[in-house]
């Protein structure tokens, strides 16, 4: 009983297991031969010595019997015995013995189907050389497992056992194909349990399997750095070719992969022989008893091997694409992270963006089509070859017009290759500017541009349709060039023919025939070849520039050991330069020495240096003069907040472990308590994509808990506290900064005065030098600039002075935020949180793509017309060949009459193919720009709370893949899949109609094929819809590490985001792997059913007597069946493409149908021109929710804000002050209530009318790319002197003019102007556009005290008579406003004017105020 139960548990070694694969068939066959060679070897010998009385001569029997022993010994040993055999000599033999029998295979088929010999020795040749392929084979598979196993002694037999267990449950869901066996990878049979789980259930993402190790992103990423390290050190001097690397790293795949392709020509090319061996049967001209049945079995053999050498061919070099696509995904990720400045001038955000969506993608295609190129050659060769034992000297002919008709297309290559660059220009062109309008969307909305950008995005999109239809056009030549080349080919050799005299018969028509119709379809592809090729050279040449581009020069000493440094942070006689112009630099003789725990203030006007001294200290701006160090791990918040898609605890964690104390202080210093309390699901709710869900002091703070909970040595904190109010300010400047970070280094970029004193030292800095650096007081005695800015600080302030009043600090305990934090994670895991799940179609929606596809601008008219001319070129053919058929051996009918009649025939049918052509660029081009037009004005018209919920990824990898598909790739593709499916069903037809009896098998087959398809596509069809969604996740990710490059490097994250971002591709490229192996997968079974089919008609006709079919018959119908299985997987191929690709028109689909906002404009209720003209706002029980499952936000708001009035708005962070703006732009509309402005109700009136005549500066300040100008009037309806006026209230005429004047350059983001003069550049639009009513929305957080208060006089003076409505987090900004609106959990708490306000008892306004004062006396006091 023991021995029964510890033998379950015993592993069997693998030496033992090695027996139950390969190696053990290989032996039983190896054996079998050798010891049927034998037997003949002494038959032959009995057979001499009886009839001759003599052994000689002893050539054959003694090589017969030698083949037997050898076949016994070699083939033994090395199945048996081959692990203990050195590996080489054993690979050696194997090859030798491989080569040796492909040579004799070659020979026996040659006689017999030439010389007519044929014996049971011809037989044993031909079976030697598929046992040679199984011993090759089985040296080079073997024991997989049995490497290291001898050294595994007795006491550790149970070792593998654990080891495997904790594998399994490490890399539980690996792809099956990662321990498939020979066998199962042959027949893809590794996929069955993927197909059979798709046919139970619909697959989600969780049901796909993940990757083999080898095929994972970063194993690939890895393994090609290593390869490009190795390059270096071969040519130090030179750069290391990129595309080199790559070939050296797939080197082995590439060419395994093509000796499949190799092995498929081989074999497609013995069939025109065995044609004309049938039509010699048919006529009654057997060389031996039985022929038929062996040609009838080698057929259906060399059409099987046929197709599982093509499958394997595409599997792998799909594969091998995959790998690259990934490789160079990831390479690109990687650079972007490690961009110089100068370079991102060059290669923006979109275009990034592009590299990855489309180049790469683009390269990715091209290994499917390599071997391509090669083998279309060796075919034609091959062909050639076969003409010439057909036709003789006629064969010249064929390849003269081969040849020329390459030559044709030769200037034709390159024509296409210089449209294909322009093109890929044009559509970066387009992406750039879609890209930068979908960011700024809320931005366009506000300000009534969205129609301007979408006019200027519609003329990029011409010029991009103006190269596509040339590409296109040129494609339609090209296809019609090679689909109309066999009849010139089959005109010039039929003529050749004639006048040759070459006798015409049924076996050497027919063998041209079916010569010309296998040759059709790789000729016909060559066009396509071309196109895939010169698309990959250009998306190469385009991704190499970029990989190659600078990088930053990181010189700075970063040093974690901090245990005796006197120093953190070093900067001698240095100077930095943004721009690669070194005499211009940004940043001049900064000297610098700042000790551990030092804090520093650093404070100037807009533009003197202050983010870039931050950004010099994090590396970030190249050092040309002297040098600099910072010793110690480095956390820095940026001005503009950068917030990744997820929950907030994954934002403030960034990559750290949680250690829940840590967590809790840091949530407490940053004063997000109570926004986590009011937020849906506490820190786990979801924030969209740059925190679109959030209010800015929101963002501001949690990108403050980011760099405290890094717990770092140095602080790099640059003006976080202009986006929260007063009140919150003071709580994190003493909580956070005096506290917090107590015994760290800080450097404090800020314009609020009243927090300097606390500092140990104040860096005022000019025009981008260190003007003085010195403590506060004696900055104050000492220098003259300091003391005007802390004068004009206490003039914003406003002269009544308070008494000093304390906040109340929230005092909630550790355990009540615990007990509601669990309340809300139990309440998270069942929400609806605000990003949705990508839309994506499940189950088989049939032919509805399709369909929306071909309404576009009478598609189905030019559809219908394309697919009904190839419908008649396909019975031309038939007719052509029904001619010939009837009539080669007709006596009455002339070899002249025969040609010119097949001739004629085939001419008339090519003119079909041009207008087919020409009607299938039509239908691509009308309904791309159908599609393109309704996704635009889709977009542009959808709510803001669209883009709050949908992250940009997904908007991106629709306008740039997924309209690259539906432009490029779906038209012709799409009139190729019905063209396939035509040619195979004619195929069929034929064979059925000259060989009825074929239909006994016929009719089972299809109802098989058909009962396939429909079991392939209910899995096939997820997997591709998987693959798009994952695709957007790719894009997503870097996006948004594109967009925060800056705050990855200064936390050291760079390792993680890479490692997060192999993951992304891998969890795309899993899909992809799968989709294209369930495509081979399913074509392997279908061309087993028509080779079947095929053998079947063959078999019909050697069994019926000769006589039944005439041989020009039989001659057409062979030529027709063996086009079957390439027709038939054409058509599958083509079928599997278009669905791939008609999942982008779905995709796109989906966003041409985002409910729209109210109309821009309502014709018959249109406000007057120069409304408003006196501005009063009267806000009527005013109910504002964003979506209608939420809670509402603003709670009946009533006020009257009169004309003229100056109106504060104050409240604390996330009290809906934001949310009343947003109401008065209609960017959400009221769920109760209303808005009258000047006696109208906004809400009666159009959205543009509405928003083109109020002015705002908005929360955000954003810059488009252009000029100064452009940004300033985007619409041209100022002149330059009205600018420059404007640019002079607005503090920016110098600047503007140092840069260049009005055409001097704004980069994407405007990140070549600082922050405060962003904001200017907003106070510029809104003069120029002089409204009634004017909304500030936090507009001067950003800004130094003295340009404030500039800007204020010039608001109070330019908006005299103006409703002008300010939300302010700087109290000063509101003392002299006439009324102050204060609310507070989206209701009106008190509107009053200011001063009576502070007089009134319990005020939250005076509140705000006493908190102000109280930090602003104790800053003067330090």
């Amino acid at each position: 009983m023991d021995a029964e139960s510890s033998s379950k548990a015993v592993h069997i070694p693998p030496r033992f297991q090695g027996f139950s694969g390969l190696p053990m068939v290989s032996a039983i066959v190896s054996g079998c031969l050798g010891i049927v060679y034998l037997f003949l070897g002494i038959w032959t010998l009995e057979e001499k010595l009886r009839n001759t009385h003599t052994a000689l001569p002893l050539i054959w029997w003694l090589l017969t019997l030698c083949q037997g022993f050898t076949w016994l010994l070699v083939g033994l040993t090395i199945s048996i015995r081959g692990k203990q055999l050195p590996r080489q000599p054993s690979r050696l033999l194997s090859i030798l013995a491989f080569l040796f029998s492909g040579i004799v295979y070659a020979l026996s088929l040659f006689s017999v189907i030439f010389r007519k010999e044929f014996s049971v020795e011809t037989v044993l040749d031909v079976l030697s050389f598929p046992a040679a392929t199984l011993l090759l084979l089985s040296v080079y598979k073997g024991y997989k497992y049995d490497d290291g196993y001898s050294s595994l002694d007795s006491n550790n037999l149970y070792m593998p056992l654990n080891g495997e267990t904790n594998q399994i449950s490490k890399d539980d869901h690996v792809t099956p194909f990662s321990k498939a066996g020979f066998f199962s990878k042959a027949s893809l049979w590794w996929l069955n349990s993927l197909m059979k789980n798709g046919r139970e259930k619909t697959i989600d993402d969780e049901d796909i399997p993940k990757l083999r190790k080898e095929d994972r992103a970063e194993s690939c990423y890895l393994k090609f750095l290593e390869q490009l390290n190795q390059q270096t050190q071969i040519e130090p001097s030179s750069q290391p070719s990129v595309l080199k690397t790559i070939i050296i790293c797939h080197l082995k795949e590439i060419f395994l992969s093509g000796f499949f392709a190799l092995l498929k020509i081989l074999t497609l090319s013995a069939a025109p022989l065995l044609l004309n061996a049938f039509i010699l049967v048919a006529e009654g001209k057997e060389s031996f008893r039985y022929e038929g049945y062996v040609l009838t079995l080698s057929l259906f053999l060399s059409k099987t091997i046929e197709s599982l050498s093509q499958r394997q061919w595409y599997f792998r070099s799909r594969l091998i694409g995959m790998k690259i696509r990934s490789l160079l995904t990831a390479a690109i990720y990687k650079k972007q992270l490690r961009l110089s400045n100068a370079a991102k001038l060059i290669h923006s955000g979109g275009e990034i963006m592009n590299y990855v969506t489309v180049d790469a993608y683009r390269i990715g295609e091209f290994p499917f089509w390599f071997h391509q190129t090669w083998t279309t050659i060796l075919q034609l060769c091959l062909a050639l070859v076969i003409l010439f034992c057909a036709v003789g000297l006629a064969t010249f002919a064929s390849l003269v017009v081969i040849v020329l008709t390459l030559v044709c297309n030769a200037p034709l290559a390159k024509l296409q290759h210089k449209f294909q660059s322009k093109l890929m220009v044009a559509q970066d062109e387009r992406l750039k500017a879609s890209s930068e309008a979908l960011v700024n969307m809320k931005v366009l909305k506000l300000y009534a541009w969205e129609t301007h950008f979408k006019n200027a995005i519609e003329k990029l999109r011409k010029e991009e349709q103006k190269w596509l239809s040339v590409v296109q056009l040129r494609k339609a030549y090209n296809t019609y060039l090679f689909w109309s080349s066999p009849v010139l080919v089959s005109a010039a050799t039929f003529g050749a023919c004639y006048f040759l005299k070459v006798p015409l018969h049924a076996n050497n028509v027919f063998t041209f025939v079916a010569t010309l119709r296998l040759v059709q379809n790789p000729i016909r592809s060559i066009p396509e070849v071309i196109g895939v090729v010169i698309q990959a050279k250009v998306a190469y040449e385009r991704i190499v520039k970029f990989l190659e581009a600078p990088e930053l020069q990181n010189t700075n000493v970063w040093k974690s050991n901090l245990e005796n440094v006197n120093h953190s942070i070093i900067i001698k006689s240095a100077s930095f330069s943004w721009e690669e112009n070194l005499s211009k630099t940004t940043l001049r003789n900064i000297s610098l020495d700042i000790r551990p725990g030092e804090r520093v203030a650093i404070c100037g006007e807009v533009g003197s240096g202050k983010s870039s001294l931050l950004a010099a200290i994090l590396g970030e701006v190249p050092n040309v003069a002297g040098n600099i160090q910072a010793l110690g791990k480095i956390a820095y918040v940026s001005q503009t907040a950068w917030i990744q898609t997820g929950t907030i605890q994954e934002n403030i964690l960034f990559g750290s472990a949680m250690a829940s104390q840590r967590y809790r202080e840091t949530l407490e210093r940053c004063s997000l308590v109570k926004d986590l309390e009011l937020l849906p699901y506490g820190d786990l709710t979801e924030i969209g994509e740059r925190g679109v869900n959030l209010s800015g002091g929101q963002k501001q703070r949690i990108q403050l808990a980011r760099a405290l909970y890094q717990n770092a040595d140095i602080y790099l904190l640059d003006d976080p506290f202009s986006a929260v109010d007063a009140h919150t300010a003071t709580n994190l400047f003493n909580e956070y900064v005096m506290e917090a970070l107590s015994g760290k280094t800080v450097l404090l970029v800020t314009h609020q005065v009243d927090f300097l004193p606390a500092f140990d030292s104040v860096l005022l800095m000019l025009d981008g030098e260190i003007l003085h650096a010195a403590p506060y007081h004696h900055l104050l005695a000492s220098s003259q600039e300091f003391q005007d800015l802390v004068n004009a600080h206490k003039e914003t302030a406003g002269s009544e002075r308070l008494a000093d009043a304390t906040s109340a600090k929230s005092t909630m305990s550790y355990r009540e935020i615990k007990k509601k934090y669990v309340e809300k994670q139990l309440r998270a895991s069942k929400g609806n949180q605000l990003i949705k799940q990508e839309e994506k179609e499940t189950g088989d929606i049939g032919l509805k793509p399709f369909i929306q596809y071909l309404k576009q601008k009478s598609g189905l008219l030019y559809f219908s017309t394309a697919v009904f001319l190839h419908l008649i070129f396909v019975i031309s053919q038939i007719v052509q060949n029904y001619w010939m058929a009837t009539n080669v051996d007709n006596p009455n009918v002339s070899t002249l009459r025969l040609i010119v009649v097949y001739l004629l025939i085939g001419f008339s049918a090519t003119f079909l193919l041009l207008f087919r052509s020409l009607t299938t660029v039509v239908l691509g081009l009308e309904a791309s720009k159908s599609l393109f037009s309704q996704l635009l004005n889709s977009l542009f018209r959808a709510p803001t709370s669209f883009y709050d919920s949908t992250p940009l990824g997904r908007i991106l990898s629709r306008v740039s893949s997924d309209l690259s598909i539906v432009d490029l790739d779906i038209p012709f593709n799409l009139v190729f899949a019905c063209g396939a499916a035509i040619n195979a069903s004619s195929n069929l037809v034929v064979l059925a109609v000259v060989s009825w009896q074929v239909l006994l098998v016929c009719i089972p087959m299809v109802y098989l094929a058909i009962h396939l398809q429909k079991y392939y596509f209910s899995t096939a069809k997820e997997l591709m819809r998987i693959n798009g969604t994952t695709k957007s996740f790719v894009a997503n990710h870097l996006a948004e590490s594109v967009s925060g490059a800056i705050t990855i490097r200064a936390f050291n994250e760079e390792e993680r985001f890479l490692v997060k971002n192999f993951d992304i591709i891998d969890t795309n490229a899993s899909p992809f792997f799968h989709s294209f192996s369930a495509n081979e997968w399913f074509i392997q079974r279908l061309e087993i059913i028509s080779a079947a089919v095929l053998a079947s008609a063959a078999l019909c006709m050697s069994v019926l007597p000769p006589g039944t079919f005439s041989s020009g018959f039989i001659g057409m119908t062979l030529s027709y069946g063996l086009s079957l299985n390439i027709s038939l997987m054409y058509s599958i191929q083509n079928q599997c493409t278009i669905a791939n690709y008609i999942i982008s028109v779905e995709r796109l689909n989906q966003y041409t149908h985002i409910p729209s906002e109210a109309p821009e404009i309502v014709e018959g209720n249109r406000p007057p021109a120069n409304w408003p003209d006196i501005g009063k706002v009267e806000i009527q029980n005013l109910q504002i929710r964003y979506r209608t499952d939420t809670p509402l936000v603003l709670r009946g708001i009533s006020c009257i804000f009169e004309g003229g009035h100056k109106i504060g708005i104050v409240g604390r962070t996330g009290s809906g002050k934001s949310t009343l703006i947003g109401a008065l732009f209609r960017l959400v509309e009221p769920a109760g209530g209303k808005i009258i402005v000047d006696g109208i109700d906004i809400s009666t009136i159009g959205l543009h009318d509405l928003r083109s005549r109020f002015g705002i500066i908005p929360q955000d300040p954003t810059l488009f790319n252009g000029t100064v100008r452009y940004n300033l009037d985007p619409l041209s309806q100022r002149s330059g002197q009205e600018i420059w006026e404007v640019l002079g209230k607005c503090q920016l005429r110098d600047a503007v003019q140092e840069k260049g004047g009005l055409d001097s350059s704004v980069v994407d983001d405007g990140s070549n102007w600082s922050m405060g003069q962003r904001q200017l550049f907003c106070l510029g639009r809104a003069l120029l556009r002089r409204s009634r009513v004017l909304v500030l929305d936090e507009a001067t957080a950003s800004i130094d005290n003295a340009t404030d208060m500039i800007l204020q006089k010039t608001i109070r003076t330019e908006f005299a008579d103006c409703t002008v409505i300010t939300i302010a987090h700087r109290i000063p900004t509101v003392m002299d406003c006439t009324m102050v609106l204060a609310i507070s959990d989206g209701q009106i708490v008190e509107y009053d004017e200011p001063m009576k306000l502070m007089k009134r008892e319990g005020s939250l306004f005076g509140q705000l105020v006493k908190e102000y004062w109280s930090h602003l006396q104790s800053a003067e006091s330090h």
